[in-house]
């Protein structure tokens, strides 16, 4: 389940990006165009992901189609850890 991703990395954008755990963010929404976060918050946001799910991001991976949203994240995720998806 795809979901069981949504919540972690959504809290973490909330509250390291938009200081509110219960700000509005749509799923699909590109967190880099619409200024949430910059190539800083990316390195963040990989850091995130690698701690809190014990996967390994390479180089070639950082990309929009897998970091740009919260969707995009949370399918990453699935195809990484896809037994837990």
């Amino acid at each position: 389940m795809i979901d069981r991703f949504n919540a972690p990395v959504r809290e973490f954008i909330a509250e390291n990006f938009l200081f509110r755990a219960d700000a509005e963010l749509d799923d699909d929404q590109s967190l880099l165009d619409s200024g949430v976060i910059d190539s800083t918050g990316v390195l963040e946001v990989i850091a995130f992901l690698e701690q809190t799910f014990g996967i390994s991001i390479a180089d070639d991976e950082i990309i929009p189609d897998n970091l740009d949203s919260i969707n995009n994240m949370t399918r990453y995720l699935a195809t990484k850890l896809p037994a837990a998806a």
